[in-house]
C-alpha cells in the first residue's frame, strides 16, 4: 500500500495535505532555498558521471552561480547519441522508466527521456496535489479524495509520459482504469477509447485521464447522436440501459441533447496544454466539472498547476531547477543563434512578461539547463486571493509557434484558436501560417467546416478578424493605424483532416504525429490537406465513439 493510500485509510488528512500540497504555503525565499539545495545535490550527481561532465562541458561548478555561468543552455541534440541509444551506464542515476515524446524527423524520429528512481518517488506527492486541488472546496479539504476510483483512460500509453504517469497514479491511488493499461497499451487509440467508454457506461466513472480534445469530442458526439440511440438494442446490457435511461430523462427535462454530465458525476478533472485553455468552458458545459490546468512535459514531468481557485498556476519546487529566458533575450537568440540568452530565476521574474522555460532535473535526472521550447507568461507575482507567495503563470505557446504580421504583432496558437472558438463557427479542425497576398503579409487560415455548416468565406474571415482584434491590441492596430485586415481564410473539403490522419496511420506515424500542427504547417502537409478525397477514417460506434475505415 502506498503512503498516500495509507494516510487516506487512517484518515490522517492534515498530514496528507501537508505532504502533497505544502508547497503552496512556502514563501518565495523558502521556495528558492529548496531550489538551490536540490540543484547542489544534482550538481553532485552530474559531476560524478560521464554524461554529466559532457553536459557541463568539463566544468566542475560548486555553486548555483557557477553552474549558471559555466554550463551552457542545451537542446535535445546535445543529449545525442546517449539518450537516443538509451545508454543507462553513463547517466547520473539508473532509470526506472524511459519516456518518449515526438522528435524532429530530420534529426530523430522521437526523443527518449530517462526517469530516475528519485524522480519517480518524488512524483507521488506532486501528482497527488492536482487531485486534491481539483476536488477540494477550501485549504486542507481532503474529504472528496478517495482511492480505487474508476477512471476513463484516454491518452497515449507507455512509453509516452502520459502512460508513465498512469502507472504512477495507479500505484499510488489504486485507480481502476477503463480499460486497464496493461491490457490495452497495444490497442489502437480509438479502439482503446471505445472499450473504456463502454466500460464506463456499464460500471460508472469517477474521473477522466486524457486529452482535453477527447473530452470535447465525446461531448460533441453525445450532442450529435447519443440521444437517438435505440435503447431496445441494449436489453442485454442492463447497466448501460439504466444509465442511458437516466441520462435521457435528465436531458429531456432540460430540453437539450444528452451530455456526459447526464451519465456521470465527475468529482474533479485536470488537463494541460493549449487545448485545455481553449476548451475549458466547453468541458465544463459538457461534463459538469471545471478542468484544473496542470503544466507538465516529458522532459521535466510536472512544472506547475492551478489550485482550487482556478486562476494562475503555481510552480512546483521539487522536480526541476527553474530558469527563465526573458522574451527580449529570446528574440536576440532568434536573430543570432550563436548568442547565449541570459536567464532569470523565479524570484526575478516580472508580472505580465513572457519567458522561455529552462529546466534542470533534480533527483538524478538527465536534463541540464534544457530549453523545453515553451513560452510561459507570468500573470502575477503571487496569488493574493489564496495568499500564495509564489509567482503565478499560464502556458502561452510553443516558443517557435509564432506568426509575425508586418512586424506589428506576433500571433500564437492559443490566441488564434481562442479567436476561432469565440466566433462559434462549427468546424472540424484548422491550421494556419503566414503567407504573402499581393505584396502584403497575412495570416492564412485553412479551416474544415463541419457538414451542414455553410457560412460564406468572407463572413468567417471577418468574424475571426473581429475576435483577434479583441484578443490582441497590436493586431487591432493593424486596422486602425494601417487600414489592414491581415487575414485570409481557405476552406478545406469535408474529410480533409480525417484523410490526413488516415495517411499518417498508414505510414506508421506515432500518436504525436497523427494530426497536423496548428501553426506553420509545411507545404507537404497543406498539399495533403488540399488533395482530392481518398481513404477516410470515420469516428463512430453505436454511440458515435470509436473508429472504422471505409
Amino acid at each position: 500500500m502506498s503512503k498516500i493510500q495509507e494516510l487516506l485509510r487512517q484518515r490522517r488528512h492534515e498530514e496528507l495535505w501537508r505532504m502533497c500540497c505544502g508547497f503552496i504555503e512556502l514563501s518565495l525565499d523558502e521556495f528558492m532555498a529548496i531550489q538551490r539545495e536540490l540543484l547542489l545535490e544534482q550538481i553532485h550527481f552530474l559531476r560524478g558521471c560521464e554524461f554529466g561532465r559532457k553536459m557541463m562541458k568539463g566544468h566542475m561548478p560548486e555553486t548555483v552561480e557557477e553552474f549558471r555561468k559555466q554550463v551552457p543552455l542545451t537542446t535535445y541534440a546535445d543529449y545525442c547519441p546517449e539518450l537516443i541509444e538509451r545508454r543507462e551506464e553513463v547517466l547520473p542515476a539508473k532509470p526506472v522508466h524511459w519516456a518518449r515524446t515526438s522528435g524532429k524527423s530530420e534529426q530523430y524520429t522521437c526523443k527518449w527521456i530517462p526517469i530516475s528512481r528519485g524522480q519517480w518517488e518524488e512524483l507521488s506527492t506532486v501528482l497527488c496535489a492536482p487531485r486534491l486541488f481539483a476536488t477540494c472546496r477550501y485549504r486542507g479539504d481532503v474529504s472528496s479524495l478517495s482511492t480505487n476510483s474508476k477512471v476513463l483512460y484516454a491518452t497515449a500509453p507507455l512509453p509516452y509520459v502520459s502512460g508513465v504517469i498512469a502507472c504512477k497514479t495507479q500505484e499510488d491511488f489504486g485507480f481502476r482504469y477503463f480499460p486497464e493499461p496493461s491490457e490495452s497499451d497495444q490497442m489502437p487509440f480509438m479502439e482503446r477509447l471505445e472499450k473504456g467508454f463502454w466500460m464506463a457506461l456499464s460500471d460508472g466513472m469517477d474521473g477522466f485521464y486524457g486529452l482535453s480534445g477527447v473530452l470535447v469530442a465525446i461531448g460533441e458526439r453525445f450532442q450529435q447522436g447519443a440521444s437517438n440511440v435505440k435503447l431496445s438494442a441494449l436489453v442485454k446490457k442492463p447497466k448501460v440501459l439504466l444509465r442511458l435511461l437516466k441520462g435521457k430523462v435528465k436531458s429531456s427535462l432540460q430540453r437539450r441533447p444528452m451530455l456526459p454530465k447526464d451519465l456521470w458525476r465527475i468529482k474533479g478533472m485536470s488537463c494541460g496544454g493549449t487545448d485545455g485553455v481553449v476548451y475549458r468552458e466547453k468541458i465544463q458545459q459538457m461534463w459538469g466539472t471545471r478542468p484544473l490546468d496542470v503544466y507538465a512535459g516529458t522532459e521535466g514531468l510536472v512544472y506547475a498547476m492551478q489550485t482550487w481557485d482556478y486562476t494562475g498556476m503555481t510552480f512546483v519546487p521539487n522536480l526541476n531547477f527553474l530558469e527563465f529566458i526573458p522574451e527580449d533575450e529570446y528574440f536576440k537568440w532568434l536573430i543570432d543563434r550563436s548568442y547565449q540568452p541570459k536567464t532569470v530565476l523565479l524570484n526575478e521574474v516580472k508580472a505580465d512578461n513572457s519567458y522561455e522555460m529552462v529546466i534542470t532535473n533534480f533527483h538524478g535526472g538527465a536534463m541540464v539547463r534544457y530549453r523545453i521550447g515553451d513560452m510561459i507568461r507570468i500573470t502575477a507575482l503571487r496569488n493574493e486571493n489564496l495568499d500564495i507567495d509564489i509567482p503565478q503563470m499560464t502556458f502561452d505557446r510553443r516558443a517557435d509557434d509564432l506568426i509575425d504580421i508586418a512586424g506589428f504583432t506576433r500571433l500564437n496558437e492559443r490566441v488564434i484558436w481562442q479567436a476561432i472558438e469565440n466566433t462559434k463557427i462549427v468546424y472540424t479542425d484548422w491550421t494556419g501560417r503566414k503567407e504573402v497576398v499581393g505584396d502584403k503579409p497575412v495570416l492564412r487560415l485553412y479551416l474544415e467546416l463541419k457538414d451542414g455548416y455553410k457560412p460564406g468565406k468572407q463572413a468567417i474571415k471577418l468574424a475571426i478578424h473581429d475576435q483577434l482584434k479583441k484578443l490582441d491590441a497590436d493586431y487591432a492596430n493593424l486596422e486602425s493605424m494601417l487600414g489592414l485586415v491581415p487575414i485570409e481564410v481557405s476552406l478545406l473539403r469535408s474529410g480533409a483532416f480525417a484523410d490526413y490522419i488516415a495517411k499518417q496511420v498508414s505510414e506508421g506515424a506515432d500518436l504525436a504525429h497523427l494530426k497536423p500542427r496548428h501553426i506553420n504547417p509545411s507545404d507537404e502537409v497543406l498539399s495533403t490537406l488540399q488533395a482530392k478525397p481518398g481513404r477516410k477514417i470515420i469516428i463512430t460506434t453505436k454511440l458515435d465513439v470509436g473508429a472504422k475505415v471505409r
